[in-house]
């Protein structure tokens, strides 16, 4: 799951009626756009289409990545740039991560404001001393591609929505002599002194402004093109130019760069553009974003949006929402359930977003401009996270989609001077978070169930390529050992572990291509996860160098235990590939029936965690962490102890416990899809526990019904009989009117269109 844990909500405003469009609009009311907690802040509100490059969303605050000089904890609630229980908006700026616990983004930050003109943000105690102001969730609304909200400071009314590369605003003002709309292009979220690198605006006339802005975060060289189109001229505009003294000047002190100058250039750059407006006067702002340049830009502005229709954007965007929501048309027992649903699949269409402008250009990892021949190129794989269940589920409602995110990922490993699939890869970089090579799992299945079209030889070679890249993480220690050193490494567990995961999906992608020699290394490798299981203690446990097993350890403590956002409870159940053999290793059927009984039941102190800030109460059940991905397979496992009885009590309680309506609504960071992809797979009535395997396993429905339609033309539907909160257990399942043998559903028996029936009943 990216560096995450924390909860965030399903936003519970109450969706207005759309005029003219009620009655097309079936699907898109039961979604609620989630936004961040108290505590976090981690996904947005605002205004984008599915997978858009601009995701157009309030901040909520400037908070600082680093005080006096040390990192600041507090702005781990900023992920976003919301925070819910925030009473001001510093502004709106067009692009941002969904459910991350690490940040970028947040560009281009505009701000209508009227009377005297303030170019600070202010702060949250006093927004009067800047151009921020107060705002209430009584006035604040958030759909699908819309959102509106009244700033009461200045009695401004601010509307958002989008296409996929454009921004679209609609300020409606008072009226004044002295109304401004503020272009910051030093905010962003996760910022620093140094972040941003440069800047560049050119006022082209007085209704069209373009420019870019290089930065150095996460992505240590992101650059972003714009073009910024106004529906009505500005009188003046000025910029104020926050960059310390320089002792080289230059000869551009000559002008006056402050007041209606029109080739701008440095790092921390901020805009004001001035009107005249009555009462209820509206401007607008069409804001357009490329990777390439500043005319791409433009180009993508004029394509995606030539008019001035607000509301028709808006209309279309949802168009296009409810397009991606009718891919799948669930039957629930509660409203509830059906808004947890739906704004569940509006999450997993949210990332990775477009990364190519309207002619198919886009700048790759080589810092060249490229021309995706043949796909569509996007960007922010968070891949740690979304190979478990977001890119299987798109292989299911959207293979095309996914097949094209493959060959992204392809692209960037062309592109990759150091021949490396992504790991966490955005805006032409990869920010190397998480680990694991999980690529290849991605690209594995989709390999192996036909979804990529690409040649696949080239896959297997980037897999085998990015496997054995020495020099990364431990990699070198990983291929001669066995295993990584805990000396080597403070995650060295699990980065062992998800290797042995990832050179298994190599295996199987190796076996589908009749590459014996690479299947036989590869398979090998996959067994590296015995290494790490200390059958002294029953846990997988840190190993030093000369063999022995580290001393100093904690099976609960989730800090400086060799792994990763986890404790050893719930990492040494990660072992996807061979959970058999797992179980075996463990000790046999009862042992792990034991063992996950225990973790399910047994209580974990805040003790154990307080200090790991992407882990909180929340995401946790007993000593089991919903909130963080690793343990997503778990409930499941009690299939291959032969007692499935238990996997559907455990599946039911997780989608009851972790998901809800309201201010609290998930027990962990969404990251990108992949929590909400569990919560879909999960109410469908089987998970793929193994991605690159042919299978799914059955756990249990929370549906009445649901119909999925293939991409294919074909029908998959799913329908319980005898559903209710107190049947959770399931009686018999049949497949096309034939009874199930097992718990386990195969892909072709998905894709290939049928039914899936399932009879529940309240005992096991």
């Amino acid at each position: 799951m990216m560096i995450t844990g924390f909860r965030k909500i399903f936003f519970a405003f109450l969706l207005l009626p759309f005029a003219g469009w009620a009655q097309k609009l079936s699907l898109v009311p039961y979604v609620k756009p989630l936004i961040g907690t108290a505590k976090m802040g981690h996904t947005f509100p605002g205004a984008t289409v599915p997978f858009g490059a601009v995701q157009l969303s309030p901040e909520t605050d400037t908070i600082s990545y680093a005080v006096n000089g040390k990192y600041n904890g507090d702005v781990y609630r900023y992920c976003a740039g919301y925070q819910y229980e925030d009473k001001t908006i510093v502004g709106f700026s067009h692009t941002h991560f969904s459910g991350t616990g690490h940040s970028d983004l947040g560009d281009f930050l505009i701000m209508p404001t009227v009377g005297k003109l303030q170019m600070n943000p202010g702060t949250a105690d006093h927004p009067e001393n800047g151009y921020r102001s107060g705002f209430s969730h009584a006035n604040e609304l958030a759909e699908a591609d819309y959102y509106r909200v009244k700033l009461d400071e200045n009695n401004i009314l601010a509307e958002l929505t989008a296409s996929a590369r454009v921004g679209f605003h609609r300020y409606t003002f008072p009226a004044s002599e002295n109304a401004h709309l503020i272009l910051d292009l030093m905010a962003g979220i996760y910022n620093y002194d140094d972040k941003n690198v440069w800047t560049v605006v050119r006022v082209i006339n007085d209704t069209l402004v373009t420019g870019y802005r290089q930065t150095s975060g996460w992505a240590r060289t992101r650059t972003v093109y714009f073009a910024m189109s106004f529906s009505r001229p500005f009188k003046e505009y000025g910029t104020q130019n926050n960059d310390n003294p320089q002792v080289y000047r230059g000869f551009w002190r000559k002008f006056n760069q402050g007041s209606n100058f029109p080739d701008l250039a440095g790092r921390k750059l901020r805009m004001h553009f001035d009107f005249d407006t009555q009462q209820d006067n509206q401007v607008e702002i069409k804001f357009a974003i490329s990777p390439v340049s500043m005319s791409n830009a433009l180009e993508n502005m004029r394509k995606e949006i030539p008019h001035w229709d607000f509301d028709r954007t808006k209309h279309e965007g949802q168009a296009l929402w409810e397009q991606e929501l009718q891919r799948i048309v669930v039957d629930v027992p509660t409203r509830e359930d059906k808004i947890n649903f739906y704004t569940a699949m509006y999450h997993a269409a949210l990332m990775p977003t477009v990364y190519m402008d309207v002619n198919g250009e886009y700048k790759g990892l080589d810092q060249e401009v490229h021309k995706a021949e043949g796909f569509t190129n996007y960007t922010s794989f968070s891949l740690w996270d979304t190979f478990r269940a977001f890119h299987p589920y798109l292989n299911i409602i959207n293979p095309s989609r996914n097949a094209d995110m493959v060959a992204s990922m392809m692209a960037h490993y062309d592109q990759s001077v150091l021949q490396m699939l992504p790991v966490w890869s955005h805006y032409a970089n990869d920010n190397w978070c998480m680990s694991g090579y999980h690529s290849v799992s991605v690209i594995a299945d989709a390999v192996i169930k036909g979804v990529y079209k690409g040649d696949p030889m080239a896959a297997l070679e980037a897999c085998v390529q990015t496997a054995n890249t020495r020099n990364y993480e431990g990699i070198g220690e990983y291929i001669d050992r066995g295993y990584i050193p805990a000396e080597s490494s403070g995650t060295s567990v699990s980065n062992t572990l998800e290797y042995a995961y990832d050179d298994w999906c190599i295996a199987q992608l190796a076996g589908k291509l009749g590459r014996k020699d690479v299947y036989d290394t590869f398979i090998k490798r996959s067994a590296n996860w015995k290494n790490m299981y200390d059958p002294g203690i029953g846990f997988m446990r840190p190993k030093m160098a000369d063999g022995t097993f580290k001393k100093e350890f904690d099976v609960l403590k989730t800090e400086g235990q060799g792994f990763i956002e986890g404790n050893a409870w719930n990492f040494s159940l990660y072992v996807p590939h061979d959970p058999a053999g797992m179980m075996e290793n463990m000790g046999g059927r009862k042992r792990l029936s034991r063992y996950l009984d225990s973790l399910f039941t047994m209580h974990l102190p805040d003790e154990f965690f307080e200090h790991t800030e992407d882990i909180t109460r929340e995401g946790i059940i007993g000593n089991y962490v919903h909130g963080n991905e690793p343990s997503h397979h778990v409930a499941y496992l009690y299939n291959v102890t032969g007692e499935p009885w238990k996997a559907q009590e455990k599946v039911r309680m997780i989608l009851k416990n972790q998901y809800h309506n309201g201010a609290d609504g998930l027990g962990g960071n969404d990251d990108c899809g992949q929590m909400s992809a569990w919560y879909i797979f999960s109410s469908l009535g089987f998970y793929p526990v193994t991605p690159a395997a042919d299978e799914y396993w059955l756990g249990s429905p929370a549906v009445n019904s649901a119909r999925i339609t293939l991409e294919n033309g074909k029908t998959f539907t799913v329908r319980v009989i005898n559903q209710s909160g107190k049947n959770v257990y399931v009686k018999k399942a049949m497949l096309n009117g034939k009874q199930l043998k097992g718990e386990r559903l195969r892909y072709e028996d998905i894709i290939n269109g049928g039914e899936l029936l399932f009879y529940m009943g309240s005992r096991k």
